[in-house]
């Protein structure tokens, strides 16, 4: 692997290198690995099979110590590809809670958060373009 960054890196069978490539990678790359799967109704909804994490979205942990619990996304760490859920906490030895960040691979989303423009914007391109397929399809 070069020394500098690239997007255009195929991929490896060497975990180091996979390893180096996510540890290394630009915030707007990290963005695009920091996405969950949705669930089924969420699926069907808007043809998707998964969605970037923001912070809002309402999460199922899927496996791990807290699997089954569910709850907010209250913070998003991008260098770090994991996110926080509310209600996600461990006891240390000397009684005080601390947060448990879980990556992204084991979380579920069960709604999204769509206060956000750049989000609302998205989806409705895909409708847009979907709406436009199925009426290629039809005239055929």
């Amino acid at each position: 692997m070069r020394k500098s960054f690239s997007v255009a890196w195929k991929g490896s069978i060497q975990p180091r290198k996979q390893r180096k490539y996510r540890a290394e990678a630009p915030l707007h790359v990290k963005q695009k690995m920091l996405a969950s799967h949705l669930s089924k109704e969420l699926r069907q909804k808007y043809k998707r099979r998964a969605f970037g994490l923001r912070k809002g979205d309402t999460v199922k942990i899927m496996n791990g110590e807290f699997a089954g619990k569910s709850g907010k996304i209250a913070e998003v760490d991008l260098k770090s590809l994991r996110a926080y859920v509310e209600g996600v906490q461990i006891q240390k030895k000397e009684g005080s809670k601390v947060n448990v960040f879980i990556p992204a691979s084991k979380l579920m989303i069960t709604e999204l958060n769509l206060d956000d423009k750049e989000r609302n914007n998205a989806l409705k391109k895909e409708e847009k373009t979907e709406a436009k397929e199925n009426k290629k399809e039809a005239k055929k």
